[in-house]
């Protein structure tokens, strides 16, 4: 039987979301997954704790908070493609991730050796 598209999609939110809790102890509010030709984009959102808003409202409490979390989930990446390699069965060539400091919203990007869309749409 062939999975689809969206059962990937789901299966590396549910992932995401255990390793989220795992590794930084706490997961996000919700987490939705898309696959789009090369990429898997994921966008985390309820990140950022109440006393890390309140940080947040000067300058440089932001920039601590971000390159905290970026460290973070730096030193966790290769966890990370892991996931993506055991669902997908795809290597991830590249990672990026950024936090909205302002919205509680992390996006991370998988970008991958081969168009998994494509592979999936066959």
């Amino acid at each position: 039987m062939k999975i689809s598209k969206g059962s990937y999609e789901s299966e590396i939110s549910k992932a995401i979301t255990h390793w989220e809790k795992d590794f930084l102890g706490r997961g996000s509010v919700s987490v939705k997954t898309d696959i789009l030709r090369d990429m898997i984009i994921v966008n985390l959102k309820g990140i950022l704790t109440p006393a890390e808003y309140t940080v947040c409202k000067t300058k440089e409490g932001m920039l601590t908070i971000k390159k905290t979390r970026s460290e973070l989930v730096e030193s966790g990446k290769e966890g990370l493609k892991d996931i993506i390699l055991t669902i997908t069965g795809e290597k991830v060539k590249s990672f990026y991730t950024d936090i909205s400091t302002r919205t509680g919203e992390r996006v991370m990007v998988f970008k991958l050796f081969n168009n998994l869309e494509k592979k999936l749409l066959m």
